[in-house]
């Protein structure tokens, strides 16, 4: 990547990469950091969706899982989990919410709020990882959320390594001591990886893994909610339109993955250009979410056009086909409710708003500060959950 195009894409890197397909005549274009992404959404989701480009396993897991039936099976049993574990989350996000100061920095704020109400449902509070207080020391220390700065990074790696290394015992007690049921992510990854085939390291990596693949995008997702709301509705008002409409249209206009890759398993051809076996593939949900044509005015952040029939284009803001995330429906449901707790009976406005996106572990919006005044009285039209 060229000096020039890396300051473009620090500055705003979604404008940047819409830029290269604008500028680009073909149907697929290189991307300044390497690889190749499909400019028109058609043959987006037909790399998406198509059998030919889901060869093996999913790259999400790395190494840790030996094949794609275990990591289909992973993934189903933490989402099962945590669909049963909603009426928990509910419970913890109105104390959640209260405790919020009046006038909060985000997206910090909201990455506590989430994790807040998650920290039961991924780790027990009984577990000696939780007591000896592991995870908020890793919230605190870059270890969930990747600090900026590459020194920060470094300092991380310590209290990760002390994380892993007490996950990794608390697996081994629960192997040899199993629950009847599953009490939180872990005993439900704990069921469907038996030690013959995943070793008690491995499976504290990937409940890691799976921990931070549920707050980090929901977190963000979240932060996008609150800001884009609030720059769109500035009135003393409460927001006209339903906590879902809002998080729908803010994962449309700022997608947390904003590129989908998909690594070509042999030889092919797609838009006019030959690719070789190992070539990288793309797929910018933020590009398809935003092409002229398929959605009405589509640089507007309306909730409403959610309400409007046939108004919707290529959505695909927890990715499409075979490697779409499992847990889609789950993390819009602890989305809405999140935002519904947010905006009920109280006034939500921003200072510092900047629509620009910061590119770290997908999309994040730049800090603003969120001032949440609560309504007196409270309102029905709020305790509706709009």
């Amino acid at each position: 990547m060229r000096i020039g195009e890396k300051r473009r894409f620090r500055r705003d890197p979604l404008k940047c990469i819409d830029i290269l397909r604008r500028r680009s005549g073909a149907d697929v274009f290189r991307l300044p950091h390497g690889g190749y992404c499909v400019r028109d959404a058609g043959l987006a989701q037909t790399l998406l969706r198509s059998p030919e480009y889901h060869t093996g396993k999913s790259g999400f897991f790395n190494e840790l899982l030996s094949t794609r039936d275990a990591q289909v099976e992973v993934g189903h049993a933490v989402r099962n989990f945590l669909r049963a574990g909603l009426p928990r989350y509910r419970a913890e996000l109105t104390p959640a919410v209260t405790a919020l100061p009046e006038v909060s920095r985000w997206p910090a704020a909201g990455n506590t709020l989430v994790h807040r109400c998650l920290a039961d449902l991924l780790l027990r509070p009984q577990s000696p990882v939780r007591t000896g207080g592991l995870t908020d020391r890793a919230m605190r220390g870059g270890v969930v959320f990747h600090a900026p700065r590459a020194w920060q990074r470094a300092r991380a790696e310590f209290p990760r390594a002390r994380l892993l290394a007490a996950l990794t015992d608390e697996v081994r007690h629960r192997r040899q001591h199993p629950a009847d049921e599953p009490r939180d992510v872990l005993d439900a990854l704990l069921g469907v990886c038996p030690p013959a085939e995943v070793t008690d390291r491995t499976l504290a990596e990937l409940h890691w893994l799976m921990y931070r693949a549920i707050v980090v995008p929901l977190s963000a997702s979240l932060a996008w909610s609150v800001l884009l709301g609030c720059l769109r509705h500035t009135s003393d008002e409460p927001w006209p339109w339903p906590a879902d409409q809002v998080v729908r249209e803010a994962l449309r206009h700022r997608p947390v993955p904003w590129l989908l890759g998909r690594t070509v398993p042999h030889a092919v051809e797609l838009g006019g250009v030959a690719f070789r076996p190992g070539d990288l593939l793309s797929a910018c949900p933020y590009l398809m979410h935003h092409e002229e044509g398929r959605w009405t005015a589509p640089d507007e952040f309306r909730p409403e056009r959610w309400a409007e029939p046939g108004e919707h284009g290529s959505y695909v803001p927890f990715g499409a086909g075979p490697y779409s995330c499992a847990g889609a429906a789950v993390a819009q449901t602890l989305l809405t409710e999140s935002l519904t707790a947010l905006t009920r009976d109280a006034r939500l406005t921003v200072t510092g708003g900047d629509t620009r996106a910061v590119i770290s572990e997908g999309n994040v919006p730049r800090p603003f500060v969120l001032h949440r005044t609560p309504r007196p009285g409270g309102l029905a039209h709020d305790r509706e959950g709009r």
